[in-house]
């Protein structure tokens, strides 16, 4: 046609990269995201760009140890100098289970550790406190770091406390070498914790939390040799919501929780006291008396509980929800009609039966507190400590 101009078609790839950003941030199917950067070169660097969370191998929640020597896992600073030049903008990254990754391999993060703001070394058996020193100095800004089964030492976790003192999420399960010392330069280096795992860990007695921030939410403490004052510690905050503390060792007494009541741990909303064998009445009822909060107690296998810590439960837990009481050798039919008469939101009761515990007591139960159900598994509820760890 006369005076007809050829103007140049415009497609896709005509558009400018804050577009292309725009579109992949977009996609909801994951096949999509994950196809997106086969279209060209332009296309992988943005999708390259647009990943904030790389993991290679298993996150703590499901690492399966048996799967460690698997060749996958044989992990070396080549491979990771590549991946992080590949991904320049992550903000988390699990190493967890390269068993063979050492100190030396982590000095690319020196280069695009900046932006980091959670890691995981679970099961990182190679590197040491050096390796370690490494991360915290190259990633600042971290927020979340896991050190599940590592060698890490009171040394290494003071130089985590020193450069990342953002910390709020920290998982020291299994580290055998963490002592109270180590969680002290912790808790006085890093000012917004949340949560902090020290599970298994036999040389921490909890004296090391004392005079932590109110911002401490979480703490797990399963099988560790805590003592009186340390329990103290742990409640010191005074902002503890979540608290597990299953599995104590002997030495502490029928009273040795009687500082988890004492004013402290009037925030406490689930507490996890199975397998305390030796608590008894005394630091039952101060805790029922002190902790009004409280949704779920669990008391399995706690054997010296005895009817007057049941009646203490019963007139004083005005807002628990759900408690165990499997295999508690001590829970008889007055006990039981204790937790019956009182405990008013009460839903679901975990109790294994026979012991002292007479079926009609139990029909008892029933016919009078039709809205609580009773089940015989235990099941320990993590509603609250799941939103820390995620």
């Amino acid at each position: 046609m006369e005076g007809h101009s050829n103007i140049g078609l415009t497609s896709i790839m005509h558009l400018p990269d804050d577009c292309l950003y725009f579109i992949f941030q977009r996609l909801d199917c994951f096949t999509d995201r994950e196809s997106f950067g086969l279209t060209c070169q332009r296309w992988l660097q943005i999708q390259n760009h647009s990943r904030r969370s790389l993991q290679f191998a298993c996150s703590f929640t499901h690492l399966s140890l048996s799967s460690l020597g698997h060749p996958n896992f044989n992990f070396h600073s080549f491979h990771l100098n590549r991946v992080l030049t590949r991904f320049q903008n992550l903000q988390s990254l699990s190493l967890a289970g390269c068993i063979y990754l050492t100190d030396s391999a982590l000095a690319p993060l020196q280069y695009y550790g900046s932006n980091l703001q959670a890691i995981h070394f679970d099961c990182c058996f190679c590197i040491t406190d050096n390796g370690f020193s490494i991360a915290a100095t190259a990633c600042p800004l971290l927020t979340r770091v896991s050190l599940y089964r590592c060698n890490v030492t009171d040394v290494g976790l003071a130089n985590f406390a020193k450069a990342c003192s953002g910390l709020k999420q920290v998982n020291l399960s299994h580290c055998s070498y963490i002592s109270d010392h180590g969680l002290r330069t912790l808790v006085n280096g890093c000012h917004q914790l949340q949560a902090v795992k020290i599970s298994f860990c036999s040389r921490i007695t909890g004296i090391g939390f004392r005079g932590c921030s109110s911002t401490l939410a979480y703490v797990e403490a399963e099988s560790c040799d805590l003592e009186p004052q340390g329990i103290g510690g742990l409640v010191s905050g005074g902002g503890l919501e979540y608290l597990d503390v299953s599995s104590l060792s002997w030495h502490v007494g029928r009273d040795g929780l009687v500082a988890i009541g004492a004013g402290l741990g009037s925030s406490l909303k689930i507490l996890n006291l199975r397998l305390c064998r030796t608590v008894g009445d005394e630091s039952i009822s101060a805790i029922s008396k002190g902790c009004p909060l409280l949704q779920e107690w669990n008391l399995a296998l706690c054997n010296e509980v005895r009817i007057s810590g049941w009646v203490s439960i019963g007139m004083n837990c005005h807002n628990l929800e759900k408690l165990h009481v499997n295999r508690c050798r001590n829970l008889c039919d007055n006990g039981l009609m204790a937790l019956r008469n009182g405990c008013r939101r009460l839903s679901v009761l975990y109790m294994s039966r026979g012991g002292k515990i007479t079926s009609t007591a139990i029909e008892m139960f029933k016919c009078y507190r039709g809205d609580v159900v009773i089940k015989d598994e235990e099941i320990m509820t993590m509603s609250i400590g799941l939103q820390y760890f995620i």
